[in-house]
């Protein structure tokens, strides 16, 4: 699937957010380590709370329909889905940071 159209899907504004947090997690990992955990967490937590708001928002525009297929209704569970997977993919490479990034006995 191309990247662009699951960036676009996702929703732009919270799409950007999580990869403005992903490159300030890559620069925070070279430059203050300490906040490479926080900032993954950050990213978890925004991708679920936009995954969260785009089912507010499919739920609201389900209600005013009387007739939905359920194509579309599966479509929708799909978008809200993306920004949730890439807030956790990012939350993953912060937990593959840090273990890299721990000193070895």
């Amino acid at each position: 699937m191309n990247v662009f159209v699951l960036f676009t899907e996702g929703g732009l504004l919270g799409m950007a957010v999580l990869t403005i947090l992903l490159v300030l997690m890559l620069f925070a990992a070279w430059k203050a380590p300490a906040w490479v955990k926080e900032i993954g967490q950050a990213a978890l937590v925004w991708g679920l709370f936009w995954g969260f708001a785009g089912v507010y928002q499919m739920l609201g525009a389900l209600k005013t329909l009387t007739d939905v297929p359920t194509s579309v209704i599966y479509g929708g569970a799909r978008v809200t889905l993306v920004p949730v997977m890439y807030g956790m993919l990012i939350y993953l490479v912060s937990l593959v940071i840090i273990l890299v990034q721990k000193p070895r006995i």
